[in-house]
């Protein structure tokens, strides 16, 4: 039964804050919560920018976590782009490449909350909203305050988180057996291995009975669109940003179900839905030209049919989510897929110390396609293809000896560090031109 008082009467009524509803649904809204540089406490320290990353980066990074507490719901995109998605992004990063299990731990704990936050587990006022389709669905609602409520591609980040830290976990077999340090407040299982086959399940059922149920058409080839029942642009083609937060979470649980071994059939369907997502990008959806360099660059627009100008905010979301594919090594990325990525922001985007491009075409424009003074931190991972641009990125909003509060750019920094520093000690960073032109994939000497 519908509830007798409106959603917005208990926002107000829990005290959730009016700016909020600012950056409350999808598409154009997306990302305005947590990519620009904040004023928290000082914590995370930079200690170089070559070799590997120091004990003394880590344990700056783990006395930060320690003051870090996981949002109550989505409301604004909490759990999507968000101050605690983010958050819990960087612990997945820096987890990966220390195999320090006090991060592991802190990343359980936020996808322990997130997962007690979904729509069907966690009571009124969190959860038991009946949504857009009719049902109680297993969601995150990031807007309540507004009938009918209605889902987009926030969806797919809270099922990417925890995909990835059950991939982190199943990655780890020394770990499995092992209870888990936190403990075990929700009963969601005692070890790392139980929590990690939570944490799949949970997120298999909201793909289930929401996100591949309801929300998402792949009718045409496994191509996303929304469903044309959807309020929330019915029957569109989704925003490739938006793609790669449900791609974050297929690809992720792909893995996750391969080290079980227990569901080949979920490994092809999610392979699939992202390989169909790649191939869409890169064959219809991206222009490639060379940029005032004489380098090979892509020009793409926010969703299809444009496929020029996409703003410089949800831009570094593609990024990311790209660089996520070319990481898992599932999807034929390559390093000549993303370099041309690299060309366009080192040779395009960057207009001069301290001036970044609103649009990924060099143009400016205002709100999301307003230039920044600072680096959105997804074009941070781009630095790992254009060698001679790291000092310059890298340096634009941290310095060697100094401090950080914003944990995206620290936790993708040091993950480009480490890149480089183990490219390094085995021979990998070879910089060519054809690299740079985005001729060959990577070079191992």
């Amino acid at each position: 039964m519908q509830r007798l008082i409106s959603p917005r009467a208990r926002l107000i009524k829990r005290g959730a804050l009016v700016p909020r509803i600012a950056c409350l649904l999808g598409g154009l809204l997306f990302a305005c919560v947590s990519m620009t540089p904040r004023a928290e406490a000082q914590a995370m320290k930079v200690d170089s920018f070559d070799g590997a990353v120091t004990q003394n980066e880590v344990n700056s990074f783990k006395t930060y976590l320690a003051t870090l507490t996981p949002a109550a719901d989505n409301i604004g995109n909490q759990w999507a782009q968000g101050r605690s998605g983010e958050q819990t992004k960087a612990m997945g990063l820096v987890y990966e490449i220390t195999g320090d299990t006090v991060i592991l731990d802190q990343m359980i704990s936020f996808c322990d909350a997130l997962l007690s936050e979904r729509n069907d587990l966690a009571p009124d006022p969190v959860g038991q909203y009946v949504i857009w389709t009719g049902r109680m669905d297993p969601v995150w609602p990031n807007n309540v305050s507004t009938l009918p409520i209605g889902t987009g591609g926030e969806q797919g980040d809270p099922v990417g988180h925890l995909g990835n830290c059950a991939r982190l976990i199943l990655s780890t077999p020394s770990i499995t057996d092992i209870s888990v340090g936190i403990g075990d407040p929700y009963g969601f299982g005692a070890t790392y291995l139980d929590r990690a086959k939570t944490f799949v399940a949970g997120a298999d059922l909201a793909i289930d009975q929401h996100i591949l149920a309801s929300l998402l058409d792949l009718s045409d080839g496994n191509r996303q669109f929304f469903s044309s029942a959807s309020p929330y642009m019915p029957g569109h083609r989704v925003p490739w940003n938006q793609q790669m937060m449900f791609n974050y979470g297929f690809q992720n649980l792909a893995v996750c179900h391969a080290l079980l071994g227990d569901d080949s059939a979920r490994v092809a369907l999610y392979d699939s839905i992202v390989q169909a997502s790649m191939d869409w990008f890169f064959s219809s959806g991206v222009r490639t030209y060379q940029d005032s360099a004489g380098n090979t660059a892509y020009n793409w627009g926010y969703a299809l049919p444009s496929t020029s100008g996409e703003d410089s905010n949800h831009g570094s979301l593609d990024v990311a989510g790209f660089y996520r594919a070319y990481l898992s090594d599932r999807y034929g990325m390559t390093a000549g897929t993303m370099v041309p990525f690299a060309n366009m922001f080192a040779d395009v985007m960057t207009l001069g110390p301290r001036n970044y491009a609103g649009r990924v075409d060099g143009t400016n424009g205002t709100g999301h396609g307003a230039p920044t003074t600072y680096i959105r931190s997804g074009y941070l991972f781009l630095a790992e293809f254009r060698p001679d641009a790291y000092y310059d990125m890298m340096g634009a909003d941290l310095s060697v000896g100094g401090t950080t509060g914003s944990i995206d750019q620290f936790s993708r920094f040091l993950w480009v560090k480490n890149r480089r520093a183990q490219g390094s000690a085995q021979g990998v960073w070879v910089e060519c031109s054809d690299c740079i032109n985005g001729n060959v994939s990577r070079e191992f000497h």
